[in-house]
Formats: C-alpha cells, structure tokens, sequence
C-alpha cells in the first residue's frame, strides 16, 4: 500500500516550505532553463542543448524515473509490462545538460527566476515550462483510497495501472464500468481505449456473455471528431457496449463495489451503478505552479501563442505540452510536433526576428479497439483529420496496431527525447505526394 500513499501525496498541496529558504543556497543561472522532465522538457532539452551548449541548460525535475505514457494503455490490459514503460530520468536526460533533481516551487517571470522546493533560486535568459498537467483523483469523494480495494483501477497513474489489469483479470461476472470526467484530460481516447480491450479480453477468455461493459461519460459526444467517432460508433453496436452520454463519476464507494454518477444536464440528479471492474479516468486540471504564477491564463493553463508556442506577455518564456491551453488534445504526438515549432521559433527569438512557422495544432490518437487494431486518429486545431498514410485511417487497422505497440515507444525513446523526432508532418507531404 505503500504505493497509494504515495498516490494520496502526489497532489501538491502549496504547504510552506520557508524552513528552506534559510539555507546558504548558491544561485544558479543558465541561459535556458527548462522545467519539467516529461516527454515536453526532455525532447526541449535535448533540441535546446544543440542551440545553447550543454553548459548553457539546465532541467528542473524531481523524479528518478521517465515513463513513456501511452503505452499504459496496453500495461492495463496485460498486453505491455510496466517495467517496459520506464526508464531512468538519468538514462534519458541529454548528457551534459544539468539535471536539478528538484520540485519547481515557484516561477517569478518578472524577476526571470524560479524558486525550487529546497530554497534554490535558478535565474534564466529564457524559460521553457514544460510541467504537465495534474491529476486529480480526490476530488472524486472516495478517492484515492478507494484503490485500497480490489476491482478498480486507472491506466493514468503508475502506481494504478497494474491494478486495472488485476482487476481484468479477476473479472467473473457483472457490469464493468468506464469513465470519463467532465475536465479537460490527456489522451482523451484512452478513457475508452481499455474499454474496447476488456471487451476482447472477456471474449477470449470466454467471460463476455457474462458481462455488460458501461462507458459513462461526461462528453455529449463518444469523440470528438465526426470521421472518427463514426468508425467508434460501429464498433460500439457490433460489440453491444453501453454508451451513456453526460454522465460525470462524483462517489466511489469500493466497499459496497458503487460508482455513483451525476446527470451534467440535470445536475443533481445521480445514479448508482453496481461494479465488478470499475476503470477510473481522474479529473485534471493546470499544474498547480503554473496556475499560482503570473504565467498563466484565466483558468490556470501556461498562456501561450497558438501558433509559435511563445508566452503571450512575457517574450522569454516558451511552453510546451499538457501545461498550455493550446487548444489542441494533449498527447504525445501533439508533443513532437509542437517541438518542432517551439525549435524554430527559439532560434528566431535569439536572432531577433519574428518567428516564421505556425504550429497547426497537429495532435494523434492512437485509438485501441483490440489486441490487434487501432483506429489512427489524427486531426488539427480546427478537429480537421490531418492523416499521415494515403489510407483511411478511420478504419480498424492491424499494421496501425503494431506502430501503436512497437514502432512508436521506439520512436520516442530514440527520436523524440532526442530531439530529432518533431512529428510526422514532413512525411505525410511525402505519402501524400505533396498534396494536402
């Protein structure tokens, strides 16, 4: 249970930490600083290394281990080990670069400086926030101790994951129950993603007649793009899975195996479903550093430009990733485009010129309807399909499954955190024969 204790801690709570500031702290200075060791500040830092000099940047990040996301998916599902998602933040951090194996505490744009959890102040010539979005668990009464129990589960945190594919696996008979919460998420396909995959697993081990599989979701929509939700739609008839729209998960109460739902249309209004696998998508929100500095917009978000990924008032200060409002579906793929972009526009910054290519908010979801299909969504800011391959990609597709599984976790070890995988955009002009 250590585990979920650690769960329970991982929601920054803004406790003071002045006992810190006391301490004979050297500043630190670096002319770029990236905060955040995610996909986002790694591949930046990597690109940034290239433009400054090892010497020159410097990441924040406290954790000692990388995890590559999206492969969580099939972790929940038995189909992917744990241990394969990880590696060491050491092993993945571009040599020479500065790792402070510390917790961002504070930015201060005016001042150009970022306050550490330890009292180290760091200034900059520019910043690039890179600090992902937070999850969100407690504020779903009964969570996260509800993870103490059996049967429940979430692909979106480490120290869950393997409880979803547990509670697969131990499934007899009975409703299994799926949820998506009324706040914006990352990969917002995977919320049902490991839906289509408890279908296929109770069907192989001879358990689907015995199951009815829910999906509640907060959405008025299954997804959010016509072409590909019609494709889902079909899926959803042939395999006989429930889709209940509006329905926002407020109460688990594992004990009596109760998830308990609100009507978002008729607020108040709530129903009890009975679980014998519950899979929970947390609600998140802006990292909590962010939405308390002058960085952010209205709501919380890093308030940058749509299209060259520069802040909006602060002209050294860059973003990336799930901690912006850009308003495009936070994924790995929008990630390595948005790389690209932030690349060019950095090099143009330092030359004093305007920035000359517009990022289209390209983003990609694989969407998992099997053990050996994907759907490969891929669409841009206006939620027009940005495809890549001359096919239609809105059909189940195997060889789209195998780049789900194997070709992209490679390439994002080797490419992306590398800096030299911005996305595919140069390749699909290629596919396409220069056509749109």
């Amino acid at each position: 249970m250590a585990a979920l204790r650690r769960l329970r801690q991982c929601h920054p709570t803004g406790t003071a930490l002045s006992q810190f500031h006391t301490s004979s702290h050297a500043k630190q200075h670096y002319k770029m600083l990236v905060l955040g060791g995610g996909s986002g500040g790694i591949s930046m830092s990597a690109r940034m290394k290239r433009m400054f000099g090892a010497g020159n940047v410097a990441v924040v990040e406290p954790s000692e281990m990388h995890y590559y996301q999206p492969i969580w998916t099939l972790v929940g599902a038995g189909a992917k080990t744990l241990t394969s998602s990880g590696r060491s933040t050491a092993s993945v951090m571009p040599s020479g670069v500065k790792w402070v194996k510390s917790k961002v505490q504070e930015i201060n744009p005016d001042k150009n400086t970022v306050l550490t959890d330890d009292g180290t102040e760091i200034s900059y010539e520019y910043l690039i926030v890179a600090l992902g979005l937070q999850l969100h668990f407690e504020k779903i009464k009964g969570l996260p101790e509800g993870f103490d129990h059996p049967k429940i589960g979430s692909n979106y945190s480490v120290e869950t994951v393997g409880k979803t594919w547990k509670a697969l696996q131990d499934f007899k008979e009975g409703n299994a129950v799926f949820t998506f919460p009324n706040t914006p998420v990352k990969c917002a396909g995977a919320p049902q993603k490991i839906m289509y995959l408890t279908d296929a697993y109770l069907r192989k081990t001879g358990k689907r007649a015995k199951a009815n599989i829910i999906y509640n979701t907060s959405l008025p929509v299954l997804f959010g793009i016509k072409k590909y939700a019609d494709s889902l739609w079909e899926i959803v008839k042939q395999r006989d899975l429930q889709i209940n729209m509006r329905q926002n998960l407020i109460e688990v109460r594992a004990d009596k195996q109760e998830a308990v739902f609100e009507n978002l249309d008729k607020p108040g209004e709530t129903k009890v479903f009975q679980y014998e696998m519950l899979h929970v998508t947390p609600p998140m929100g802006p990292n909590l550093v962010v939405k308390g500095s002058q960085l952010a917009d209205e709501v919380g978000w890093l308030d940058v430009s749509k299209d060259n990924l520069q802040h909006k008032r602060y002209p050294n200060v860059f973003g990336i990733g799930d901690c912006t409002n850009l308003p495009t579906a936070k994924t790995g793929a929008a990630v390595a485009a948005q790389s690209a972009i932030l690349n060019r526009t950095i090099s143009r910054v330092l030359k004093n010129e305007k920035p000359d290519r517009t990022y289209d908010g390209y983003t990609s979801c694989p969407l998992v309807t099997s053990y050996n299909t994907v759907i490969l969504a891929e669409f841009d800011y206006n939620g027009q399909p940005l495809e890549t391959f001359p096919v239609n990609q809105a059909k189940e597709s195997r060889i789209m499954y195998h780049m789900k599984a194997d070709v992209m976790p490679h390439l994002y070890w080797h490419g992306l955190l590398r800096g030299l995988w911005g996305g595919p955009a140069p390749y699909r002009k290629i596919l396409h024969l220069g056509m749109k």
